[in-house]
């Protein structure tokens, strides 16, 4: 397809530079996105000991039985591994089973928990923590909250919240709406 030359004012290039390209307008662009960790990659850093990994044998057998559906004594098992140790990973899971059981605002305060206890050193929880948070002010209404947390879990290498944010970008909308419009008009 040719290109027209066309002449367009700065504003108008600054315009179309934030449609097609909605991380920018948060500080996460190219260059610095190269140096951004793959969320795969991420790791969570503890020290090994016996308290902690009894803690996390009953975190697993919490989220297993969330994945059967045993909401109720997957809650009672994450208070269990809680008691032996207030550990991020167990608020941030704890927080998705909250969300199943529908008690939005219970898994708000456990993921405000978890970042709150995420260290650098725990960076895969602190990442879902954010994308969690995220995806519940999402659908509380709250966007420029769950744009705040999308963009602490893009930072860190989620590509889930790279694609939230442009989801939620507004310019990404109005263009889409100008988009529809002038499909229409063309039918």
């Amino acid at each position: 397809m040719p290109q027209a030359n066309l002449k367009l004012s700065a504003h108008d290039q600054q315009v179309l530079e934030s449609i097609f390209n909605p991380l920018e307008l948060s500080g996460i662009n190219g260059i610095h996105n190269e140096a951004i960790q793959a969320e795969m990659e991420l790791v969570d850093m503890e020290p090994e000991t016996e308290l902690l990994q009894a803690s996390r044998e009953l975190e697993l057998q919490a989220v297993q039985l969330t994945e059967q559906g045993d909401l109720d004594n997957a809650l009672l098992q994450f208070e269990k591994a809680l008691q032996l140790t207030e550990r991020a990973s167990v608020f941030n899971n704890r927080a998705q089973t909250l969300r199943l059981a529908k008690r939005d605002n219970e898994a708000l305060e456990s993921l405000n928990r978890a970042l709150e206890l995420a260290s650098g050193q725990q960076a895969r929880t602190k990442c879902h923590a954010y994308c969690q948070r995220g995806v519940l002010h999402r659908k509380l209404e709250n966007l420029d909250a769950a744009r705040a947390d999308f963009e602490a879990a893009a930072e860190l290498g989620s590509k889930f919240a790279r694609e939230q944010l442009v989801e939620i970008n507004p310019f990404a909308a109005l263009c889409n709406q100008m988009l529809r419009q002038a499909f229409d008009q063309l039918k």
